[in-house]
């Protein structure tokens, strides 16, 4: 069966994100009211209490990210104040002291001189627009971070006092709009920047872009579903790290209104490289469309939907890699990537081998805008939380075909066709 808490009162507003700690004992949350709270689980009972509470950011938090355990307690917070921030405990408190489901006041902010035990270690104000999404790195990387903001960049940062966390190069820094994409071997996607080619290079890619713009401000108010649009509140922003070592530092990173993920290739010695680009739009030259894309009023452009989350799955040994997303169309689409095989023989453009990919799975059950994408921890149930108040599970069955294998719902009246199911082997069989 599955097994619910609730904590009731967390926040005094909307709570933007939640993330559990490596051992999944604690949990960090952020809300628009700009505080950040650390929970503990009593594992007598079940319940969770508040053991620090504090004001963060100047404006919204909407991100927080734990570091691996083997570098220190460590959160690092993004927000619309377009600001990054590390913290740090250097205190715990007794059970006794702790304030359940959220009651008081909470302790003052670490830098403030007051009792908190999270202390403001550094703050990173590269962003030139709002940051939406902030992820450390695989531990075997090193003590690194990324983050993507409203200007369509991600940044990576790298620790260079692990002792003090007081300094953080930015060791990357890279457009993701205007990177150049790389379309799938497979007819259900293409490439972003040049829709109808098979291939692109940076001039097509920037002139494609720039056509783009010059048509969006021709019409700016072209009609698509609800919830579609070019401001900057339609858009989604979202990243997330390849847990395996043995590829290298590669990650997930989606931007604005483009509907598409980026694979992007991470090294020391180059720029950084698009190794794929997943794209659920419509096909070109009469292919048959997919779903997950409306089409403009003229018929012919496609209109994407924003992803607002995006999440790479451990490998536990496979020989591909899945990556969930979810969007504001209300799909949850599961793709699996194949990497490059390694043989001299078999390359593309520029000398390296290609990945490709395919979507194994593709749900719209939620009939609204999908806010989170997360994988457990060995990569073989997906989750995904929607605007229509339900987290849904989602499975493998014999075959590798996805089905749903649950639904919770956050609202005391629920629909009965939706019915909470159990997660039993049986449960999902045919």
């Amino acid at each position: 069966m599955i097994q619910t808490g609730l904590i009731q009162r967390a926040h005094n507003d909307l709570v933007t994100d939640v993330a559990y700690d490596f051992y999944g004992l604690r949990l960090a949350t952020c809300s628009l009211d700009q505080r950040i709270k650390v929970w503990q689980v009593d594992e007598s009972n079940g319940n969770w209490n508040v053991e620090d509470d504090w004001k963060a950011h100047d404006a919204t938090v909407s991100k927080i990210s734990w570091a691996h355990p083997e570098f220190g307690t460590i959160l690092a917070s993004a927000s619309f104040d377009r600001t990054v921030k590390i913290w740090e405990q250097t205190s715990f408190a007794s059970t006794a002291d702790s304030q359940p489901n959220g009651a008081g006041t909470g302790s003052p902010q670490a830098t403030s001189g007051g009792s908190s035990r999270w202390v403001e270690r550094a703050v990173l104000v590269d962003a030139r627009g709002t940051v939406r999404a902030v992820e450390f790195a695989p531990h075997h990387f090193g003590l690194k971070l990324a983050t993507v903001s409203s200007d369509n960049h991600v940044r990576i940062y790298e620790c260079l006092e692990q002792s003090s966390l007081a300094t953080w190069q930015l060791s990357e820094e890279v457009d993701v709009s205007t990177l150049p994409s790389v379309s799938l071997s497979s007819s259900y996607s293409v490439a972003f920047a040049t829709p109808t080619q098979t291939s692109a290079t940076l001039e097509g890619a920037s002139a494609t872009l720039v056509a783009q713009a010059l048509q969006q401000s021709q019409n700016p108010t072209t009609q698509g579903r609800p919830g579609m649009g070019n401001r900057e509140a339609d858009g989604g922003w979202c990243i997330s790290w390849c847990k395996d070592r043995y590829w290298g530092e590669i990650i997930a990173a989606g931007c604005g209104i483009s509907g598409a993920i980026k694979i992007i290739q991470l090294s020391s010695s180059r720029r950084p490289t698009t190794l794929l680009t997943l794209d659920p739009s419509p096909s070109p030259a009469g292919l048959p469309a997919e779903a997950g894309t409306s089409l403009a009023s003229d018929g012919d452009t496609p209109i994407p939907f924003a992803i607002t989350s995006v999440a790479w799955a451990p490998t536990c040994g496979r020989s591909y890699h899945l990556i969930a997303t979810g969007g504001r169309d209300g799909h949850v689409r599961i793709w699996r990537v194949k990497p490059a095989e390694e043989e001299p023989d078999v390359e593309g453009e520029g000398g390296d081998p290609k990945w490709s990919a395919n979507v194994v799975a593709d749900f719209d059950h939620h009939k609204s805008a999908v806010g989170r994408v997360e994988w457990n921890i060995t990569g073989t149930v997906l989750s995904s939380a929607g605007n229509d108040g339900r987290v849904r599970l989602w499975k493998a069955t014999i075959g590798n075909v996805w089905r749903p294998a649950g639904s919770i719902g956050v609202e005391q009246s629920e629909d009965t066709q939706d019915a909470d199911v159990n997660m039993g082997e049986n449960a999902i069989a045919e």
